[in-house]
C-alpha cells in the first residue's frame, strides 16, 4: 500500500536506488533536486532533506511562497516524489502548482494518479481554489494522470524547453 511521507534521511539508500533508475541528470520531478545538491553522501543527503523539510510547512497560499515535498513510498522502496508549490512565484507560473515523478519501473500502476489526488487534498487545506499543472505535450502518462484528477486543458504553449500542456484543476 503506497504512502505519502515527508522526505527523510532514513531512506537515503532507497532514494539513491530510485534516483539511479532515472539515469544521469535532473529529471525526477517532485523531488526538488537541484544541480548543486550533493545527495551521494549521508551528510549531504541529510542536509538536502533538511532543506526540503524546511521549505515545507503551513504558509498562507495567498501571500507566501513555499513548497511541500512528499515521497511516494511502498514498504522501504521510494517509488517517486510529488511537490505542491504555493504562492505566486515564477516557478508556479512556469511549472505549475504540482509536479511529480514516478521511477520508471513503477510507472503504469496508478501511483501518480493516487499521489496527485492526495496532494489536491493538501492544496484544499492550504486554501487554494484551483491548481495549475504543466506537462510536456507528449507525456501521455501525465496527461492521463491530470485528466483522471479533473484537469481541464487551458492551452498548449512553448516553454522554451518545448511545448507544454497547461491544465487547471478546480478544487
Amino acid at each position: 500500500m503506497p504512502r505519502l511521507i515527508a522526505p527523510t534521511a532514513d531512506l537515503h539508500s532507497a532514494w539513491l536506488e530510485a534516483h539511479a533508475e532515472w539515469g544521469a541528470g535532473l529529471h525526477e520531478d517532485g523531488f526538488g533536486l537541484e544541480a548543486s545538491d550533493e545527495v551521494g553522501s549521508p551528510e549531504g543527503f541529510a542536509a538536502w532533506v533538511a532543506l526540503l523539510t524546511g521549505a515545507s510547512g503551513a504558509k498562507s497560499a495567498a501571500t507566501d511562497g513555499g513548497c511541500s515535498y512528499r515521497w511516494i513510498v511502498e514498504g522501504d522502496r521510494v517509488e517517486g516524489g510529488i511537490a505542491l508549490r504555493y504562492g505566486l512565484s515564477d516557478q508556479v507560473t512556469e511549472f505549475g502548482h504540482i509536479g511529480y515523478g514516478i521511477r520508471p519501473s513503477s510507472r503504469g500502476r496508478g501511483l501518480a494518479t493516487w499521489a496527485l489526488g492526495r496532494m489536491l487534498d493538501e492544496a484544499r487545506v492550504l486554501g487554494l481554489d484551483r491548481v495549475l499543472l504543466v506537462c510536456e505535450v507528449d507525456n501521455l502518462g501525465s496527461v492521463g494522470t491530470i485528466e483522471r484528477n479533473g484537469g481541464v486543458l487551458e492551452s498548449v504553449r512553448d516553454t522554451g524547453h518545448g511545448p507544454a500542456r497547461r491544465y487547471w484543476i478546480e478544487l
